[in-house]
C-alpha cells in the first residue's frame, strides 16, 4: 500500500542551494536534492481506492497561489535530542491557508485530523546520534540563509515507497491554484 502525502515543491535553483547546506553533522541522514519538498499534509498508507477518493477530494480544493521564501535553519524536536534538521518558511501564510484546505477536504472523506500543529518547513534531514555541538555548529552557520522569493502556483498528492536506499516519491496527481 502506498504512503501518501500533500506537498509543494520548489524550483531546481531552490531545491540546489538547499543541497549545498548538507553536510557537517555526523550521524545525519540528508534529504536528496530531488526530494526536498514544503510537505502541507502526511495523510500515510491507504490502498488504491482510498487514493483515488483522496486524489478527487484534493481536485476539488479552490485556493490561490502565492509566494514563499525558504528562510532560516532548525530543528525538531527544539527541546532534547535534535531528530530533524530543517529550513524554514518565511510567510507561512499562505501554506497554512492551502493546509487548512487540505485537511478540511480530507476530513470530509473521514481522514483523521492532524494532531500536530502545521509548521511549514522542508526537512534537510534526519538525524541519529548526532552529537549537539555539531547541531548548534550547524544552526550558527546556516543561520542566514535565504532563498529567493518562489511563486506557488501548484500543489502534488504524493506517494511514497519505503525501500533499502530510501524512499522513491512518485506525483499521483498535481493541482493548479488559481492565480
Amino acid at each position: 500500500m502506498p504512503r501518501l502525502f500533500v506537498a509543494i515543491d520548489f524550483p531546481e535553483a531552490v531545491r540546489a542551494r538547499l543541497a549545498t547546506l548538507a553536510g557537517g553533522v555526523p550521524g545525519a541522514r540528508w534529504v536528496p536534492a530531488e526530494q526536498l519538498h514544503l510537505t502541507l499534509r502526511f495523510i500515510g498508507e491507504v490502498d488504491r481506492g482510498r487514493l483515488d477518493d483522496i486524489a478527487e477530494a484534493l481536485a476539488a480544493i479552490d485556493a490561490r497561489g502565492f509566494a514563499v521564501r525558504v528562510k532560516g535553519v532548525g530543528h525538531f524536536p527544539p527541546r532534547g535530542a535534535p531528530r530533524v534538521l530543517w529550513a524554514g518558511i518565511e510567510d507561512g501564510a499562505g501554506p497554512a491557508r492551502l493546509h487548512g484546505k487540505i485537511e478540511a477536504a480530507l476530513a470530509r472523506l473521514g481522514v483523521a485530523r492532524d494532531r500536530r500543529k502545521f509548521f511549514p518547513h522542508v526537512t534537510l534531514a534526519r538525524l541519529r546520534g548526532a552529537p549537539l555541538g555539531r547541531v548548534r555548529d550547524f544552526l550558527a552557520l546556516h543561520a542566514g540563509f535565504a532563498s529567493e522569493p518562489v511563486a506557488i502556483s501548484a500543489f502534488h498528492l504524493y506517494s511514497s515507497l519505503l525501500g533499502t536506499g530510501g524512499a522513491v516519491h512518485r506525483i499521483e496527481a498535481s493541482y493548479a491554484l488559481a492565480r
